[in-house]
């Protein structure tokens, strides 16, 4: 609510803007798709990130309750909370690790590899049927699911031509984010027909495997 406050009374002068600076919507990101399809590391980052929100995401947090209950064959309240507690202290931890020690520089090759051990940590949370190892496995998932997000969001910002800086951020942006109202599908949708665990773990699996494929055509060796 303070946002939307300040947005209105904002000091905005409209005097002209430019033909190439106005926004177009649509036109706006293939265009700066096209720009930026040359960059390989822009490209990579780009399509790293958003086939993580498309095949994976975070739907299965919605499910939390449900694996909760499988994991501990009793009331899911406090073990559901445990579970979110998990994975939100492995962010934690891998923000303050990569922060503070300077931790893993930023580097193509470093971003799949991370997004790899990620899926590895779903797929098993997906698999297994022991509720310990299940927190362990999430604090895994969450110091690893940041540390790719963010590697990956350096890389962009740092390569990203200054003339258009803002718009290959916000085409990173929209990858990153907008896509994941697919994984409703892919581990959603897909869940209430086969159940949670193996659409959990077929995503992942899913996604492994091209991110393997993309680690060998689209990461450039440094």
């Amino acid at each position: 609510m303070p946002f939307i406050i300040w947005l209105w009374k904002a000091p905005y002068k409209r005097k002209g803007i430019p033909p190439d600076r106005k926004v177009r919507a649509v036109a706006d990101v293939v265009a700066t798709w096209r720009a930026v399809a040359g960059n390989p590391v822009i490209a990579s980052m780009t399509i790293l990130v958003g086939g993580a929100s498309l095949i994976v995401g975070n739907a299965y947090q919605a499910q939390m309750p449900e694996f909760a209950q499988d994991l501990a064959h009793g009331d899911g309240g406090f073990t559901y909370s445990a579970l979110f507690g998990a994975d939100a202290a492995g962010a934690l931890c891998a923000g303050l690790a990569l922060e503070a020690r300077g931790l893993l520089p930023p580097r193509p090759r470093t971003a799949f590899l991370l997004t790899m051990g990620w899926c590895l940590a779903i797929g098993s949370f997906a698999a297994i049927r022991s509720y310990p190892l299940a927190l362990g496995l999430l604090f895994c998932a969450g110091f690893l699911e940041l540390s790719f997000y963010a590697m990956a969001q350096a890389l962009v910002q740092m390569n990203a031509p200054p003339d258009i800086r803002g718009r290959v951020i916000g085409l990173f942006a929209m990858s990153a984010l907008g896509l994941r109202a697919f994984s409703g599908v892919t581990v959603g949708l897909a869940g209430s027909l086969i159940g949670i665990h193996l659409s959990l773990a077929l995503a992942a699996a899913l996604l492994l495997v091209l991110i393997f494929m993309m680690l060998w055509t689209l990461v450039p060796s440094r």
